[in-house]
């Protein structure tokens, strides 16, 4: 049987850690959700990839920095992270608990 609640293989960051990553400059973040969820509320300088249509060979290829994804909660990012895993190897890492997570940490969001 498959278990829907199984932890995540794939690496990831808190908010804490990614709202520094993202301060120094070091990542990049690319946010699954569908447009209308962008909009009602993102990380600033996300970049927009729905889920319905993502393709891997399509992520930002920024040097020197890491792509990071994210969602509401990590189970889209989850499955962003594995349709990506032969076409981009090196995008390996999502937020933990998504924006949820993120909103929970009282970091801030850009609405629009």
């Amino acid at each position: 049987m498959f278990n829907l609640f199984r932890k995540s293989s794939h690496a990831e960051v808190g908010p804490g850690e990614l709202n520094a990553l993202l301060q120094a400059g070091k990542a990049v973040l690319v946010d699954v959700r569908e447009a209308d969820e962008f909009a009602a509320g993102h990380i600033a300088g996300a970049v927009s990839m729905p889920l319905s249509t993502f393709q891997p060979t399509h992520l930002p290829r920024p040097a020197s920095k890491m792509v990071i994804l994210t969602c509401a909660a990590g189970r889209r990012s989850a499955m962003a992270l594995d349709k990506a895993v032969h076409a981009r190897p090196d995008v390996s890492t999502h937020l933990a608990g998504g924006m949820g997570a993120w909103c929970s940490a009282g970091l801030p969001i850009v609405r629009g």
